[in-house]
């Protein structure tokens, strides 16, 4: 597989800019301005789209099927923490050592666990995440266990912008974090690893035929999605103040899965436009009843996911079709 094939591939020029792309960053923006009073909420909806972001990635694209993510994302939330309480309080470097940290567990772990497949790896990576969570929980001397990490604080951003109760610094600090994820991911997707990937995703047996190291790609994508997981539990200790159990807890790796197909499974974007619709939808529900709101997001995801095959993505887009179509009719 050549570059002029592969410059020419429909899988590649699929993720080319689109115009909605910055429209999705235009409304947290303007989020920003209009609701200054729910920056909190907003700061958790970015987390969770950079998180999801993570798992687009590593199952949209690469086609591994994990319930694992959790565990890169609360081993990110806990270096974090321990590095703000006990090395610096510096933010930006603190957030790239801790993803670093996970990128480096993820890529020890990556050759054993990607060469299963299917259920088994479905089954495996659950099983390692619950050790993990159960390591977290009996390791109290380092963790806090079921207490988990607080009294940390961190420093002034840039030696000027302070951490305030109102929010402004960390909304703004996880959007620009976003950002840059965000415009990394395209680029890998876009490029032809993005692409050989995808082909193990469809084919791995055709892919190894024509000479693809299939499991070496997977582990440095497998590497990359836990990079990004640590990257959003280190800004989620960050902004909250806080490390608990529940960032490796399975119910995390759910959230990042449901807003994964909610928005549309390997678009890039997708999970940027479930993560909003999930929480708003989740928080909506829970104030009309605090204990059975699941039901809510079940209805949702069911019929989302049977309109449109890709999401939310794919039913924003066939509603703009239909706009356009009547459009040119009325002319």
């Amino acid at each position: 597989m050549n570059a002029e094939s592969l410059s020419s591939s429909k899988t590649l020029t699929r993720y080319k800019l689109k115009w909605i792309e910055p429209v999705i960053f235009c409304v947290p923006v303007a989020a920003y301005f209009l609701f200054p009073e729910r920056l909190a909420l907003g700061t958790s909806i970015i987390v969770l789209g950079l998180f999801a972001l993570s798992c687009d990635l590593i199952i949209g694209f690469a086609g591994v099927v994990t319930l694992g993510q959790a565990m890169y994302f609360g081993i990110g939330a806990y270096s974090a923490a321990l590095i703000a309480k006990y090395v610096w309080t510096e933010a930006i470097s603190g957030a790239i050592m801790s993803a670093a940290i996970a990128a480096v567990v993820s890529a020890m772990l990556g050759p054993f666990l990607l060469r299963l497949t299917k259920l088994p790896l479905l089954m495996v990576t659950l099983g390692v995440s619950v050790l993990v969570y159960e390591a977290a929980n009996k390791a109290v001397w380092l963790t806090g266990g079921a207490d988990g990490l607080s009294e940390y604080q961190l420093s002034p951003l840039f030696g000027y912008f302070r951490w305030s109760i109102f929010g402004h610094t960390k909304y703004l600090y996880v959007l620009s974090w976003l950002a840059i994820v965000y415009y990394l991911v395209r680029r890998i997707v876009s490029s032809p690893f993005g692409v050989t990937l995808q082909g193990i995703r469809e084919n791995p047996d055709r892919m190894l035929l024509i000479g693809c190291p299939t499991l070496s790609r997977l582990v440095v994508a497998y590497t990359i999605a836990g990079a990004i997981a640590g990257l959003a539990g280190a800004v989620s200790a960050q902004t909250d103040a806080f490390v608990g159990l529940g960032s490796l807890g399975i119910d995390t790796t759910l959230d990042g899965l449901v807003v994964t197909i909610l928005g549309g499974i390997g678009t890039v974007y997708g999970p940027l436009i479930g993560a909003p619709v999930y929480v708003l939808v989740k928080n909506f529900a829970q104030q009309w009843d605090p204990y059975y709101w699941m039901p809510a997001i079940g209805a949702l995801l069911v019929v989302v996911v049977r309109t449109g095959r890709a999401g939310l993505v794919e039913l924003l887009d066939e509603g703009i079709n239909a706009i356009k179509c009547a459009i040119r009719r009325r002319r």
